[in-house]
């Protein structure tokens, strides 16, 4: 069967190979994917506690396949203050037969300036003046013509629990018109997109999960269950 996928898999490129005894490559989720690859499919929910390497994976994979490392769609060229890292430059993408081209790259560490970005070239809605989540939703809803790859890092800062339900709807429709989304999240929600392939991260690399055994809803789950025990102040 032919792929239509715009990212079908992810592996190290044999013509720009990376360092591996420096960061990011030394991270445990980095390394693996240098060394066998990562297979997608139409949606990946990546999950992971900080420093894990989820976001590093999300971005470089964006920066391979063209999109700008401080967000929007094909072609943005915005630049702020540079924070990316290497990877992207080492990796090799394996793009389906026919898939679209486009993309659109959403991360939450860099939402005001690419607004600002958007506005100083004449986006006519004053994002600035909206609460973040409301136009974190209106920017996802506005680009609904893009269908490509849709990659969004921890966008769950912007948004409430009703957020990201709607994002989540949004994004299904946009899987519905043949796209592609990658997603590195802490949120609960967001992990439970219906029909995900659910990767944690951590020290031990990269590992496919379920969702009743991600570290994510285990923790969460626990928390909710007796949020006492783990915020009251023992006097230590």
């Amino acid at each position: 069967m032919i792929s239509l996928l715009p990212v079908r898999r992810v592996e190290a490129d044999p013509l720009a190979v990376a360092p591996r005894d420096r960061w990011p490559a030394t991270m445990p989720a980095v390394a693996q994917m240098l060394t066998v690859g990562l297979d997608l499919g139409p949606v990946t929910v990546i999950t992971g506690e900080n420093g894990s390497g989820k976001s590093t994976l999300v971005e470089a994979i964006a920066i391979a396949y063209g999109l700008n490392p401080e967000g929007g769609s094909t072609g943005a060229q915005h630049v702020s203050r540079p924070t990316e890292s290497s990877l992207g430059e080492h990796l090799r993408l394996i793009r389906g037969a026919g898939a679209p081209r486009k993309g659109f790259f959403l991360r939450a560490e860099t939402m005001h300036a690419f607004y600002s970005y958007l506005e100083d070239s004449g986006w006519p809605d004053r994002l600035h003046e909206r609460s973040h989540g409301e136009s974190f939703l209106d920017l996802v809803a506005a680009r609904w013509r893009v269908r490509g790859l849709w990659l969004l890092d921890e966008p769950e800062a912007a948004l409430s629990l009703s957020g990201c339900l709607a994002l989540v709807r949004l994004l299904r429709d946009q899987v519905d018109g043949g796209s592609q989304v990658i997603v590195s999240t802490h949120s609960p929600v967001l992990a439970a997109f219906p029909g995900a392939d659910l990767l944690e991260v951590g020290e031990w690399g990269i590992r496919s999960c379920a969702y009743d055994d991600l570290d994510l809803v285990r923790g969460w789950r626990g928390f909710l269950a007796a949020p006492q025990r783990f915020v009251a102040d023992d006097g230590g």
